[in-house]
């Protein structure tokens, strides 16, 4: 219900999980809102569809207290979902603090898990996706963290994006082990005796250039990352836009290059990864940005299935647990 436009993109997308991966979808939120957008779909009454009334909502201009005190919004009804067993995951469109606090709040953390880290993934020029973790979650890291960070970053994407062998980075300014601040001077000993494959710093540029599988940075970092990135993406599509159609004989080129032109706004679409997991919970969350369209939506239920039965959670307490057993 905390979308910029719930809750129509989220029965949208719920609509299109449903009918293209069979799987079951529970809608939580006002009930007759949400019941009213699903009767608009009516090709929707025959698949497993089902809503679930949670009588208070979050905004996007509510303080993350509210995730303490609106007991019943349906963040707080969908992490109950997932915490009784009803449900294997949970996705939110809404206030992103917010349905941080209440995962951490109602699903409690892993095992071993200090911090549970928002994780980020990019496009890049060799067509596999990149893990950048952490996208936001927490500002001020210590070294111990963002080991954490790598090992469960690492674990994603080697079981839910099915990297053989994830090349792990840690973000600062230049390649050299001696750059950097003292949080990077401090986690690269910790990333080098861990067990994957650390191939030490990389720098801003290698977040699209596909030379690493997962990279390991601070919150702060992450998020300024991320939102750089998302308005890069939009300053492109729009200028290239506006440069086809800008004349006639471009507007010919851009017909006979409009599959092309797909495919390049799929590869940097954000959409196209659904949202961002918050890796380090006891359970699946997905959190996807406010703007969400339904194609969103429909691959953050995607991603959310494909991470509960990857049992991405178990592999990560069991490698934190061996980690911690090495140390």
């Amino acid at each position: 219900m905390g979308g910029d436009k719930a809750p129509v993109p989220e029965v949208a997308g719920a609509i299109h999980a449903a009918k293209e991966f069979g799987h079951r979808v529970l809608l939580v939120g006002d009930k007759s809102s949400v019941q009213r957008e699903l009767d608009e779909h009516p090709s929707a009454s025959n698949l497993p569809i089902e809503v679930v009334h949670a009588p208070e909502r979050i905004t996007m201009d509510d303080h993350v207290r509210a995730a303490r005190s609106k007991r019943e919004s349906s963040m707080h009804v969908c992490a109950r979902l997932v915490a009784t067993g009803k449900a294997d995951g949970f996705i939110s469109a809404g206030n992103t603090g917010a349905c941080m606090a209440i995962a951490k709040m109602v699903l409690g953390k892993l095992p071993g898990v200090d911090r549970p880290a928002l994780t980020g993934v990019f496009p890049t020029l060799k067509g596999s996706p990149v893990v950048v973790i952490d996208v936001g979650a927490n500002v001020d890291c210590e070294p111990q963290m963002l080991a954490q960070f790598g090992l469960m970053g690492e674990v994603y994407s080697r079981h839910v994006l099915k990297v053989k062998r994830p090349r792990v980075g840690l973000l600062s300014i230049g390649e050299e082990e001696h750059k950097g601040n003292a949080l990077t001077r401090e986690t690269m000993p910790l990333l080098k005796v861990m067990d994957f494959h650390f191939i030490g710093n990389v720098e801003g540029r290698d977040i699209f250039s596909g030379e690493a599988d997962v990279i390991v940075c601070d919150g702060f970092v992450g998020n300024v990352a991320l939102k750089v990135s998302e308005g890069l993406a939009d300053m492109i599509r729009l200028m290239l836009t506006e440069s086809l159609e800008a004349t006639l004989s471009r507007k010919i080129g851009y017909v006979l290059s409009k599959s092309a032109y797909r495919d390049f706004k799929k590869r940097v679409d954000y959409s196209e990864f659904g949202g961002a997991p918050l890796l380090g919970v006891k359970g699946v969350c997905i959190i996807c940005h406010g703007r969400s369209d339904s194609n969103a939506i429909k691959n953050a239920i995607r991603i959310a299935a494909e991470s509960f039965t990857s049992r991405v959670n178990q592999r990560i307490e069991d490698e934190l647990r061996e980690y911690a057993k090495a140390g």
